[in-house]
């Protein structure tokens, strides 16, 4: 009931990567299997086999949905790595706030909201540290999931959620106690107004997007084959203004992929920033 072939799991991993650029490579199944199997009881499909069929047919549209969602989602934290959010405050916004008011952000595949959230805040403490007047901040995040954009859009998260990342300060600050002994909190409104959660798969043309000064896409493309990963980055340097910046994941490179930026290391960390024409 819950074996999955050699065959079927090839038959899988192609459809995945046609979807949305996903490679799971090689020995994964263990990963399907513990992503889908609590689909079978939702979809009442007694077989796992029979599950990921009718998922990468068109005529179950709510069951093939609810697979990519099961698949594409990660996990996140707050504040992941911290220097990037450093790097805001004490490089990029200075340095964009230069020679303009405004500034677009994105977070790329933003999974629960909690980079897009984390940036949000980040802009927050910024302008109340420096006294910035005028600054519009703008923050973008997009997901192939609409379950993890919901739950994006909605801003509450249980006790385990607040704990990776979070310190006790900035719960006080940018959150409200959810009242029904849960222990949950929600993202405070001015937090929220900042944000913008819609869905949109890296495949895509990104030209509906606009253009931003700053592009967070970070332990996102471990999970694509080179060809897609330099097709996503390309195209992320034609959505970014004339000096934006491109933040990838700690581990991520753009070595053999895109010739479009230019490295700078930081202190610590290590930024891409759009290179002119």
């Amino acid at each position: 009931m819950r074996a999955l072939s050699d065959d079927i799991y090839k038959q899988f991993s192609d459809f995945l990567e046609v979807q949305c650029g996903i490679v799971l490579g090689g020995n994964k199944q263990y990963l399907v299997k513990s992503r889908l199997i609590p689909l079978m009881t939702q979809f009442s499909i007694p077989k796992l086999s029979d599950l990921i069929h009718q998922s990468m047919s068109y005529k179950n549209r709510e069951l093939r949905t609810a697979v990519i969602d099961a698949m594409t989602t990660n996990e996140t934290l707050w504040f992941r790595d911290k220097y990037p959010f450093e790097l805001l405050s004490k490089k990029i916004f200075p340095e964009i706030l230069e020679s303009k008011k405004s500034i677009k952000m994105w977070s790329a595949a933003s999974s629960s909201g909690q980079e897009a959230y984390s940036i949000a805040m980040t802009a927050i403490e910024y302008q109340k540290l420096k006294a910035v007047l005028g600054m519009n901040v703008q923050i973008i995040g997009t997901d192939i999931s609409n379950t993890m954009l919901e739950q994006c859009k909605i801003g509450t998260y249980d006790t385990l959620a607040l704990s990776r990342g979070l310190s006790e300060e900035r719960k006080r600050q940018f959150f409200d106690r959810v009242n029904d002994g849960s222990g949950k909190m929600q993202v405070k409104p001015e937090v929220k107004k900042l944000t913008n959660f819609r869905n949109y798969n890296l495949l895509d043309s990104y030209a509906t997007l606009g253009k931003f000064d700053i592009i967070f896409c970070r332990n996102v493309l471990i999970y694509f084959s080179n060809d897609v990963k330099s097709k996503i980055l390309n195209q992320f340097a034609g959505a970014l203004n004339p000096g934006g910046y491109l933040i990838l994941g700690a581990s991520e490179s753009l070595t053999g992929l895109t010739d479009r930026f230019e490295m700078v290391r930081c202190n610590p960390g290590i930024i891409y920033k759009l290179k002119g024409k």
